[in-house]
């Protein structure tokens, strides 16, 4: 397919904020593209599924260098065009459209060539690897019209502005594989390719299996070293509402301050260990890795567990800012695992032994870890747990779970299945300070006086159930001056500063990826934000390395907490 088809359906997509609209053109698009499954990657701006985790390594000044090179002019005049637009993908169409004779004897670009050409880059290292990119970039640039060119660099930055979340794209895959005849086959198919998806994270997987029919689709089943969705836990503001969400009895556990792990074991024996964010640490965690090889005995496995970290002199918990600096940690390790050693408790296992668990009751799946989990101190151990119908002994378990450090309670229906990258009541997580969500930061403004040349001030977001996202409030407290502090300014403009997509005079905006906890007193309606809404007296609780986009709080979730 020509290139040009795609961008046709990028250029109605952000033509349009409705939501049944976009799902419309990207079905329509889907029928013509049913002998290119991949494509659904470029659909999202990106050109690998979704657990894979090579990046391009491409930087706004490295694109800037390839369009100057792509239109024979200075990087200064790139740099020009990018301050009055704010979008290098807008710039490179305007510069490619004021100089088209240098584009004249390209060849037609097809979405074939474009998915190999960025998948060469995240290959590319060494001496020179700099120019070779260059070079693939000018390639494409040289092979497209001006506004080819304009969603080639947005593609390459991350940020395609075309507004099509997964709950779109999934939709699209059911009106176009499907045809569904009212609601309750869409809701019905829309469960089952939500489901796949789930499973392997890979959409054109799913596409593909969904082409080929129902029966294919629903043979998705797990594969240990291929990371799978983690399922979510909405909140429950106290043990009596708890209770009536999961039923009686239920089993209560300890809601560790931790960070999540799926930690896989394959048929030939190969660990693996993910986060919810479906990246792959086990290269930071060999510690993890090494427990789960010695204590867990079973052919194969996933389980999920909080990796907690501890102090390894005093022998107690820390909070989770201590130890999720080792998430993304790539040299040192050792010495970071001495440092900040984790203990493992595992709280589900959804694989055993070349079988799915996901169908079993959590009952039964409890079971089975009490069987194969071999307790060892400080290295991994099952989640605490009590399984009762009493208020009050769920009451004094909570009591005894703050009094030792964690965070709150589980309460888990005990005859629950697992779905993953659900939040379906099977479980619900119980804090006693519920005023916290977890948001995106998608833009930020330097400060003045003592914090001139840090970004002191960010702008948060939420998302709707389409993966779209919707402001809710810009925070500016909560981090510290001097690092050795806390979570200082300093760390958080370096680490917003790798992702600026665009600036316009002291703001920035950035690519949604770093993820926050905030925290704030109430909610108010406010039609400053996309949202409707804005937090009152917003304040920065932690970073969350942990957690992604999807894993961040939806609007009607914010809705339901403001009529509260």
């Amino acid at each position: 397919m020509f290139y040009s088809k795609l961008i046709d359906v990028y250029e109605r997509l952000a033509a349009t904020t409705k939501g049944l609209e976009k799902t419309e053109i990207t079905d329509e698009f889907l029928v013509k593209a049913r002998n290119e499954p991949e494509i659904v990657y470029l659909l999202q701006g990106k050109f690998f599924p979704d657990y894979d985790e090579r990046e391009s390594g491409v930087s706004e000044q490295l694109v800037i260098k390839a369009i100057a090179k792509a239109v024979a002019a200075g990087a200064d005049e790139v740099v020009r065009e990018f301050k009055k637009t704010g979008d290098l993908g807008k710039s490179a169409e305007i510069l490619i459209g004021k100089k088209r004779q240098a584009v004249l004897f390209g060849k037609k670009l097809t979405t074939q060539k474009f998915l190999e050409s960025l998948r060469k880059l995240p290959g590319l290292n060494g001496k020179g690897t700099v120019e070779r990119k260059v070079s693939i970039i000018v390639e494409l640039l040289t092979s497209g019209s001006p506004v080819e060119a304009k969603y080639i660099i947005r593609t390459l930055l991350g940020d395609l502005k075309v507004g099509i979340g997964s709950g779109i794209l999934r939709d699209a895959i059911v009106e176009c594989c499907f045809e569904p005849k009212d609601l309750d086959e869409k809701r019905k198919y829309g469960e089952i390719v939500q489901s796949a998806y789930d499973k392997t994270a890979d959409f054109a997987e799913v596409f593909s299996r969904a082409l080929s029919g129902l029966k294919n689709l629903e043979s998705v089943d797990l594969s240990p070293g291929r990371p799978v969705k983690v399922m979510l836990y909405p909140k429950a503001k106290d043990i009596k509402e708890a209770f009536e969400i999961v039923g009686k009895p239920a089993a209560f556990e300890y809601k560790y301050d931790g960070f999540r792990m799926m930690i896989n074991k394959d048929e030939n024996g190969k660990i693996s260990i993910f986060t919810r964010r479906l990246d792959n640490v086990s290269k930071q965690f060999p510690d993890a890795v090494a427990y789960a090889r010695e204590n867990v005995k079973a052919e194969s496995f996933i389980i999920d567990c909080e990796a907690v970290g501890y102090n390894p002199l005093e022998k107690k918990y820390l909070p989770f800012e201590s130890v999720s600096q080792r998430i993304k940690r790539k040299y040192d390790i050792e010495k970071m695992e001495k440092e900040l050693p984790i203990e493992l408790n595992v709280f589900d296992i959804i694989y055993f032994n070349g079988r799915s668990l996901l169908n079993e009751f959590f009952l039964e799946r409890r079971k089975i870890l009490e069987k194969i989990v071999k307790t060892a101190a400080w290295k991994i151990k099952l989640a605490q747990q009590i399984v009762t119908d009493s208020d009050a002994a769920a009451e004094k378990f909570y009591s005894q779970a703050l009094r030792d450090g964690q965070e709150g309670l589980m309460a888990k229906n005990l005859n629950a299945i697992y779905k993953p990258g659900a939040r379906v009541g099977y479980g619900v997580k119980i804090k006693p300070d519920p005023n916290e969500f977890d948001l995106v930061i998608v833009g930020a403004e330097y400060g003045t006086g003592k914090r001139a040349g840090w970004l002191t001030s960010y702008d948060v977001s939420c998302r709707d159930k389409d993966g779209n996202l919707m402001e809710v409030g810009k925070v500016s407290t909560g981090l510290k001056e001097k690092p050795e502090e806390g979570l200082s300014f300093v760390e958080m403009t370096n680490e917003l500063k790798k992702i600026i997509v665009s600036e316009d005079g002291k703001h920035v905006n950035v690519k949604p990826k770093i993820v926050v906890s905030i925290g704030y007193q109430n909610i108010q309606k406010s039609p400053s934000y996309s949202s409707g809404y804005a937090l009152r007296f917003p304040r920065v609780a932690r970073l969350r390395p942990d957690r992604s986009v999807s894993d961040i709080v939806t609007i009607d979730e914010i809705r339901k907490e403001a009529e509260k």
